[in-house]
């Protein structure tokens, strides 16, 4: 190794030594975020640290928390999705649906997961194939699946008879239910695939840069279409799991779903333009977004000053993440200014 190859080596070494050391201080500044959240509302309500309440909120967290890993996937390879919403809806209605028809619970769950499948490979085309920008490309399917979810129930809630699938829908494990435990395997899987993994590491790299991923001999449309498969198939899981809790399919249920995962996944410290997050920062993120929005309900905020206290949340994780770009775009200039003296 000559001495500009070890020049180049440290120039890297360093940048990625800050960037790790500014995603760990995000992460930190997050869950104080989450302490003070947890004390103000504990203050206003003391019912909202009890552990029957801490339950209840992981399980509100539990859909929100498993579309934020598929969100995580997708905004780090720079696309994103705004169809979730829609999709477990759908889902929830469909897999009542099949279920009164009389076919099998082992039958209709599969069933329902390949539409999720189905509905993320649609979205891949329209981004791979007819290059539309994501944001249209799963705005038009966001309409389009919401549709089908009125559609095939007439517009009305399906009530759910099977005694099985309400019976999953109540099941606990260790006193857990059956949807945190979905949420917390849903992390750490995926979790250890994006950490651990040459598919995790080449997610990184077309976020980084689609052009250099694609020289470095990467298929960036292959890769982008299994991330949406991996964000459609967790949201009709959502779904199925939803509906069964609730014992019916809603056509009407899960309305911006895709904006509060989507807040948890930017507040844990994953960029909007790509490349850069961890899935420990969304566990983070969700923990805060689903506090944040239990804790207004806690409190009787009305619902109309609701939508505008999780949007100026949105607001404050989109400013974070402007200037922690900032900040990234600061530190490797000066250590390529530091290197190359």
């Amino acid at each position: 190794m000559n001495k500009n190859e070890r020049k180049i080596k440290q120039m890297k070494d360093g940048a990625a030594k800050r960037i790790m050391n500014g995603i760990g201080e995000d992460k930190l500044v997050l869950s104080a975020a989450i302490v003070v959240v947890f004390i103000l509302f504990t203050s206003l309500n003391p019912n909202f640290l009890s552990m029957q309440n801490m339950i209840n909120l992981l399980v509100a967290a539990s859909l929100v928390g498993m579309v934020a890993v598929g969100h995580t996937y997708l905004i780090i390879a720079g696309q994103n999705d705004l169809s979730p919403g829609s999709l477990a809806a759908f889902s929830g209605v469909l897999v009542a649906l099949l279920l009164n028809w009389g076919m099998p619970l082992p039958v209709a769950i599969p069933l329902t997961l390949c539409s999720g499948i189905a509905v993320g490979m649609f979205n891949a085309w329209m981004v791979n194939k007819i290059k539309l920008e994501a944001f249209i490309a799963t705005l038009v399917t966001q309409a389009i699946v919401r549709g089908f979810a009125y559609i095939i129930c007439n517009g009305k809630p399906v009530a759910i008879s099977n005694k099985s699938f309400i019976l999953l829908g109540k099941l606990r494990i260790l006193n857990i239910p059956l949807a945190v435990w979905c949420m917390i395997l849903s992390f750490v899987i995926f979790g250890f695939i994006l950490s651990k993994t040459r598919f995790g590491r080449s997610i990184y790299a077309i976020g980084g840069s689609t052009e250099a991923a694609r020289l470095a001999g990467l298929n960036p449309q292959r890769m982008n279409t299994l991330c949406f498969i991996i964000i459609g198939l967790l949201t009709s899981l959502g779904g199925i799991i939803f509906s069964a809790r609730m014992n019916s399919g809603q056509p009407s249920a899960n309305i911006n779903l895709e904006f509060d995962a989507i807040t948890a996944v930017i507040l844990g410290g994953v960029s909007f333009l790509g490349g850069v997050g961890s899935m420990g920062g969304t566990v983070l993120g969700v923990i805060l977004i689903q506090a944040f929005n239990t804790g207004l309900i806690m409190v009787n905020v009305p619902s109309f000053w609701q939508y505008v206290a999780r949007g100026a949340l949105l607001l404050f994780a989109l400013a974070s993440d402007y200037i922690r770009k900032e900040r990234r775009e600061k530190e490797l200039l000066a250590a390529s200014m530091k290197n190359a003296s």
